[in-house]
């Protein structure tokens, strides 16, 4: 602090490394995300990677998760960000940042604000000027609260990614890379080290690298070491090598196996980069968020592949923040390397099998639309999207009447890829269906003149990857019954996230229901904790698709006959001790015929029955 002239952190083109204060150095460092973690988790998680022998953690900054509309920020609780950067910096632990504009991390959107897409024409990651004017207005926030905690302003930050593996992205435009790079300068100083990361493939490192920006790479343990730094160099010959994110698990997309890769595997090639003199991070803790449900991207691959809930990744520390094997094969490369900091690496946290836990059926949904949208619907000729009528997340509801009666079925469909992305169709509130993205298209139905239509939109997230990520979400398209449009719409934008948040349904009167258990309902129950508050799993046995609360925290998705995540985490700091814990189920398909959830200490991942699911087609 005395002399923070002499802080420096650079990089040494003569000695192919980096100097931190004027001594060569190399980092090996994990990455986490605070966004996917209970606040009064940070510091166990930190802790544990500090221990397991990483001298840095890379942090990724959702835009989206702060900037929720134009011009409205939250930096507080959960989102604190500037609290989570001291705490590392408390712990001893140096920073590598990557605050965007665009992260990925398999997050909604890649981190980019929904509310982009209220102008429809906008392109995303480019030199567009309606883009580059909100990201400018983001980055004026954002980095003045970086600047003081850069490493050479006597702070932990070492450096600054800008933008992420830009390369993959189509629109290849420079002009945008010397914008962010202009504003990053123009916030954060001339000193910071600011670097790209892209993968190893010739046309995703000429796209994604800028003279001015260090060039990293990144790859998992399948690569061979030496082409994959050979493709570094060749866009940075001189310089440290780096691979920017180390691979060491995967993601799970719904209806496909849980991702695993072995430990040996991954130390293997772990170890065959430090030999190399390389800096490494790693993809060491990512963990399930546990207000979650907004935000699990999607990738675009082909098609359209939402990823599960949790982000468990079969990461070294698991989501609950347990060490793995994985972990301690890691912690045996790196103390061939550099000292492992003395003691032992703190244990699992501890979990506990509440046990069987009965519900009841509280309202459908259809019931219950004045608590759900208190501001009413919205009219309109033909549907509109989500974004037209400025609804980010979760569900809107389309409501029109059948012109004419129906006695011989007739087909109500929509045209490919314009449910975005799940509709659930309800005729005089029965459920009769679902449509979907990339599966179901049509249904046959009959009624009669002037029969109430109801199509549920649910957001399974926006792509985060891919060809494209201006993702708009609701009915894209014109819905037609016997291929003529049907109109005259009232469209309901639905909130429940807050009115759960607020203590309903449980401090609200059941409604009586004489419908059965298909289609969307409410689902409530209680339980109480033995004096304890720690970690548990609930799993859904013979419930099909929806979502699930505690105490007015959104816990995320489950999808028990698509797996292949079968259940969901639920961090000790969101119950109670002493009152009972207020359980709300969001059911969209059909529930069991004796409602119940099952708490249990270890969770389950790799179970996938296969499902008609965009995820599988």
């Amino acid at each position: 602090q005395a002399f923070p002239s002499a802080r420096s952190f650079q990089v040494d083109y003569e000695c192919n490394c980096f100097l931190k204060d004027g001594v060569p150095f190399r980092y090996i460092s994990g990455s986490i995300h605070y966004a996917r973690v209970p606040r009064p988790a940070w510091r166990d998680r930190l802790i544990k990677m500090y221990m397991s022998g990483l001298s840095a953690v890379q942090v990724y900054i959702p835009w989206n998760y702060h900037e929720t509309l134009p011009g409205v920020y939250d930096f507080v609780g959960n989102r604190d960000v500037e609290a989570f950067l001291d705490l590392t910096a408390e712990l001893g632990l140096l920073v590598i940042l990557r605050p965007g504009p665009y992260i990925c991390a398999e997050w909604e959107m890649g981190g980019l604000p929904a509310w982009l897409l209220w102008k429809p024409d906008i392109i995303l990651r480019s030199s567009d000027p309606a883009y580059l004017a909100a990201v400018d207005s983001w980055l004026h926030v954002l980095l003045p609260k970086i600047k003081p905690r850069l490493y050479q302003h006597g702070g932990n930050i070492i450096s600054v990614q800008v933008e992420n593996e830009y390369g993959s992205y189509y629109a290849c435009d420079y002009g945008y890379l010397r914008h962010l790079l202009g504003s990053f300068r123009s916030l954060l100083g001339s000193e910071v080290l600011l670097f790209t990361t892209d993968s190893t493939g010739a046309e995703e490192l000429r796209c994604g690298t800028l003279q001015g920006l260090y060039a990293t790479i990144d790859f998992g343990p399948g690569s061979n070491v030496t082409e994959a730094f050979d493709a570094q160099r060749r866009v940075e010959p001189k310089g440290p090598l780096v691979n920017s994110e180390y691979y060491t698990g995967w993601l799970d997309y719904w209806g496909e196996a849980h991702a695993s890769t072995s430990a040996a595997w991954v130390a293997r090639g772990l170890e065959d980069m430090l030999q190399l003199g390389a800096s490494v991070n790693m993809q060491v803790s990512p963990f399930l968020l546990f207000t979650l449900l907004p935000w699990s991207g999607a990738d675009y691959k082909d098609q359209y592949k939402p990823v599960t809930t949790s982000y468990d990744y079969d990461a070294p520390l698991s989501e609950a923040g347990d060490p793995t094997k994985k972990l301690f094969a890691i912690r045996t490369v790196i103390s061939k390397f550099q000292p492992l900091p003395v003691g032992p690496t703190p244990p699992a946290t501890p979990k506990y099998a509440y046990g069987r836990v009965a519900l009841r059926k509280y309202a459908d949904l259809l019931d219950v639309l004045d608590v759900l949208c208190p501001s009413g619907p919205i009219q309109s000729q033909f549907p509109l999207t989500f974004e037209a009528i400025k609804q980010a997340h979760g569900f809107v509801l389309y409501r029109t009447q059948l012109p004419r009666d129906i006695l011989d079925p007739a087909m109500l469909g929509a045209p490919p890829h314009s449910i975005c992305d799940r509709g659930y169709v309800m005729l005089q509130k029965e459920y009769q269906g679902m449509l979907e993205r990339y599966g179901q298209m049509t249904l046959r139905v009959t009624g009669k003149e002037g029969d109430t239509l109801d199509m549920l939109l649910e957001n399974m997230g926006r792509i985060s990857f891919g060809a494209n990520v201006s993702d708009f979400k609701g009915l894209l398209g014109n819905i037609s019954l016997d291929s003529i449009p049907l109109s005259n719409w009232l469209i309901y934008p639905l909130a429940i996230d807050t009115a759960v948040q607020q203590g309903w349904p449980h401090a609200a009167m059941p409604k009586s229901s004489c419908r059965g258990r298909a289609g969307p309902a409410f689902y409530t129950g209680t339980f109480e904790t033995p004096g304890v508050a720690w970690d548990t799993f609930v799993k859904f046995p013979g419930w099909s698709k929806g979502q699930l609360w505690i105490n007015g925290f959104n816990l995320g998705r489950y999808w028990t006959h698509c797996g292949p995540q079968q259940t969901l985490f639920v961090p000790g700091s969101v119950l109670y001790v002493g009152r009972p814990n207020n359980i709300t189920v969001l059911e969209l398909e059909e529930a069991p015929l004796t409602p119940l959830l099952l708490f249990l200490d270890r969770p389950l991942f790799n179970r996938t029955l296969g499902c008609s699911t965009s995820a599988t087609e």
